[in-house]
């Protein structure tokens, strides 16, 4: 970590991510975020469920965090909010912890437009618990629970809460860092509920099911996966295949009128 975000992250903390996580990429691209904003960071509140990406902000953030029940960030950071409105309110957990368990407590926030600013790490899978599939593997993709393969298709999750009514809805992975930091800043600035899909590759859960034996082969592998939205348009469906698109997506109430 670098000088910029050094006074955002506590001290004497050792990180609990494997070596080559990409978690660890974002740890500071959230603080950058922050930094660059020059927020003060005892005015927010990050809260995190379980999983990996759950440790992100805490123990790592030098802040006030809520490390919580499987599922239930959403629903601790709304009674937060709720509590005191002036609180920045921050949720950072992964994919199966919001999108699964917790996949009702994400969409009626996003319908009730709650002042949120919700961050879901997605790796694809439970990467804490055995490499299980999530609701946002994709097909044909293995897993300890799909050794043949995932059979059924993922949650779009930025449709997801768009269609829900979200507020501001993105989705970067953690090889896009200038955009993905310019989105986390917009998030946090946004009056009601965003949302920010981040694609952050596991290499020990995904990557080594999926030969890919090295973070550097996995990161490349999404690298080769993400286009951005502008790229995209005009493309078939054919031509786009399994890639992942990226970008600022429209949102639910625009959709809705």
């Amino acid at each position: 970590m670098a000088g910029d975000v050094e006074e955002y992250l506590r001290p004497g903390v050792k990180t609990p991510f494997c070596p080559g996580c990409a978690d660890r990429i974002l740890v500071r691209l959230i603080l950058r975020a922050i930094a660059e904003l020059k927020i003060d960071i005892d005015k927010m509140l990050f809260v995190s469920g379980i999983g990996c990406a759950a440790w992100i902000p805490s123990p790592h953030f030098n802040a006030d965090t809520l490390h919580t029940l499987h599922g239930r960030a959403i629903a601790f950071a709304t009674g937060a909010k709720l509590f005191n409105p002036e609180l920045i309110t921050m949720v950072v957990s992964g994919d199966g912890d919001l999108a699964a368990i917790g996949g009702n407590h994400l969409i009626h926030a996003a319908r009730r437009n709650t002042d949120l600013t919700v961050i879901c790490v997605n790796n694809m899978v439970y990467g804490m618990t055995g490499g299980q599939v999530s609701p946002a593997t994709p097909m044909g993709i293995f897993t300890s629970t799909t050794v043949e393969g995932n059979r059924e298709r993922p949650f779009d999750l930025c449709k997801l809460v768009a269609a829900a009514g979200a507020e501001y809805v993105a989705r970067y992975s953690v090889g896009q860092p200038s955009p993905l930091v310019s989105s986390i800043k917009k998030g946090i600035e946004t009056s009601g509920f965003s949302f920010i899909e981040v694609i952050s590759p596991c290499h020990i859960q995904f990557g080594r099911r999926n030969r890919l034996d090295t973070a550097a082969e996995t990161l490349k592998f999404f690298a080769g996966k993400c286009l951005m939205k502008d790229e995209a348009e005009g493309l078939s469906p054919e031509e786009l295949g399994d890639k992942i698109i990226t970008g600022e997506f429209s949102n639910g109430r625009d959709q809705a009128d």
